[in-house]
């Protein structure tokens, strides 16, 4: 059996937070802002999160566990309960 190995490509435009949660750039953000509106601009600063659609997709290609901002949120609000 091969060696299952990570999608470099993916790894080099991501970064993944300790949680398992994928944070990465959105596109269009690099140059050329002059037409792009101020409030444009200043979204391209946030970091996002990918959603539960692309975790699946994301997890076949990295070989290893990963949860969604959902599932994050969720899992926070289920603690947040259980704690009260």
């Amino acid at each position: 059996m091969p060696k299952s190995k990570s999608h470099k490509g993916l790894l080099k435009r991501i970064k993944i937070t300790k949680s398992g949660k994928i944070r990465f750039r959105r596109p269009h953000s690099r140059h050329i802002k002059s037409n792009k509106t101020g409030e444009q601009v200043r979204g391209y600063r946030r970091p996002r999160y990918a959603r539960a659609g692309d975790m699946s997709r994301f997890g076949k290609l990295l070989f290893r566990p990963l949860r969604s901002q959902e599932k994050s949120v969720a899992d926070a609000a289920g603690t947040a309960e259980a704690s009260e």
